[in-house]
């Protein structure tokens, strides 16, 4: 499917929403306007994958937080 000037608007906004850096929406862009529908997943997904690491990272911080917590309600 190849990029369309009026749905292209709220599709740069949903990338940026996302996450993505102008760079990564501009390529994803050119790959839509060439129609290249394996490109354009390809930086969906490795998108995907630093959102997701981004969000174990945080996860991680919870949990130490949460074990602290643990540690002083069981001194009390």
């Amino acid at each position: 499917m190849k990029g369309n000037p009026k749905q292209d608007d709220p599709l740069i906004q949903n990338l940026h929403d996302a996450g993505c850096s102008q760079q990564i929406i501009e390529q994803f862009m050119q790959s839509r306007k060439e129609g290249n529908i394996f490109c354009q997943m390809h930086i969906l997904v490795k998108q995907r994958n630093l959102l997701l690491e981004d969000l174990h990272k945080d996860q991680n911080k919870l949990d130490c937080l949460d074990y602290l917590l643990f540690q002083l309600k069981k001194g009390c």
